[in-house]
């Protein structure tokens, strides 16, 4: 049983004894209730114990297939000393500034010597990311010169609403530490059999075989600090630093797995990898109904695909789901439009699809995400250029950041679509 499914068996157990006890308003059960209560409680503490060690099983396993990405070491004094790096320290070094950051420079260079390269500027781990451009006087809408004060509270910090990160949670596979391109074989077809008649002979046959391939494709950003931002800033701007950088290159890798166009640089994602199944509603799109998302399953079914799957769609398609009704009027519920399988939404999901005539159609994904390959080269490379032109004439620091990465489908029979509905 994967977590996925435990959780979902969970919540199953969930919705029978909040029923149960609607049920029993005077708090008192008897007979079937009470057993029936007592054995979904022993199987709720029973599916915790199995979780922790379904999670120690997963964690060994994703460690045996590559490191971890964000240091990858498996070190814990070197972990130790990367949970006290300082971007901000880092980039007041390599622009010249007299900081002390020898943990800096030691890391960095510990991590160019461990993923067998050299970096263009500061190696830092995955874990810590960027913000936008700060300054004393700009932008506008928020200075810097805010977080430059005695009463400063960064501990209330509001941060922009951002898109449900989801793809690794939906249980991707993460290849990390990687060189050079990767190509993976796979077999895409076997041999033959069939019946003969006694003192005939068999019809030769051959496997085929072809391959998953990974490139590097590069994302990233340029940034720039002010001399008085290095120098003066509170500590809270590497906590924004980090939370901000981390959120928009996650969501750039999330949106490029799930609807990558595998042209102008991008990798290719899930909905447009060919040879993925697919349910179409109508000419120019259409409701969501019961029946498509049956027949959406049937697609991985029909493929002996649907080990472990998930359905992934955006908040319009679940609100479209819970309007589904009856006969009677009365609403199918989530579990029941989506048989109980495992589902998460995100914005990252297409809502701006056309289709003949039809226009701002969603998309909902159902597949298994354990076919679903990241592979990465370079977990973050940060470059401090203090003479970029027209940095230098202001005394700003111009900083530049990249993540490089790609994505592949293992089997694109392991997942299948439907990109045309109206929600």
């Amino acid at each position: 049983m994967t977590i996925r499914q435990i959780l979902a068996r969970r919540e199953e157990i969930r919705t029978e004894l909040a029923a149960i006890n609607a049920a029993h308003p005077d708090g008192t059960l008897a007979g079937d209730a009470e057993q029936r209560w007592n054995a979904l409680a022993a199987e709720a503490e029973a599916l915790s114990a199995r979780e922790q060690r379904q999670a120690l099983v997963d964690e060994l396993d994703r460690r045996a297939a590559g490191n971890v990405i964000t240091t990858g070491s498996g070190d814990a004094r070197f972990e130790a000393e990367v949970r006290q790096f300082s971007i901000v320290r880092a980039i007041a070094a390599a622009s010249g500034l007299n900081v002390d950051a020898g943990r800096e420079r030691e890391v960095s260079a510990e991590l160019a010597r461990r993923s067998g390269r050299t970096f263009q500027g500061v190696a830092v781990p995955m874990a810590v990311f960027e913000q936008r451009v700060l300054t004393t006087g700009k932008p506008a809408g928020g200075p810097g010169s805010n977080i430059i004060g005695t009463d400063y509270r960064p501990d209330q910090f509001v941060d922009r609403l951002r898109a449900a990160l989801v793809v690794r949670r939906m249980g991707a596979r993460y290849l990390s530490g990687l060189v050079g391109n990767v190509e993976i074989p796979r077999q895409k077809a076997s041999v033959t059999s069939g019946w003969v008649a006694e003192n005939s002979a068999l019809t030769a046959s051959d496997p085929q075989f072809d391959q998953v391939g990974l490139t590097p494709k590069h994302a990233g950003c340029i940034t720039e600090f002010s001399r008085n931002m290095l120098l003066q800033s509170s500590p809270a701007i590497e906590e924004l630093i980090r939370a901000d950088m981390s959120a928009v290159l996650a969501q750039t890798l999330d949106n490029a797995a799930i609807s990558g166009t595998g042209s102008s640089n991008q990798p290719r994602g899930v909905l447009n990898t060919s040879g993925i199944g697919s349910v179409a509603i109508g000419t120019n799109g259409g409701a969501l109904t019961y029946d498509s998302v049956v027949d959406l399953m049937g697609q991985l079914q029909d493929a002996n695909a649907d080990s472990s799957p998930a359905f992934l769609t955006n908040p319009k398609v679940r609100r479209a789901a819970l309007k589904l009704k009856d006969s009677q009027g009365r609403p199918l519920g989530e579990d029941v439009v989506f048989q109980g399988q495992p589902r998460a939404f995100t914005t990252n999901v297409p809502s701006n699809g056309t289709k003949g005539t039809g226009t701002g159609l969603s998309s909902l994904i159902y597949g298994n995400w354990n076919d679903l390959l990241i592979g990465v080269w370079s977990e973050l490379d940060i470059l401090v250029n203090p003479y970029e032109s027209t940095a230098y004439t202001k005394g700003n620091v111009q900083i530049r950041a990249m993540l490089t990465c790609d994505v592949a489908v293992r089997h694109p029979e392991s997942f299948a679509a439907i990109t045309d509905i109206v929600a």
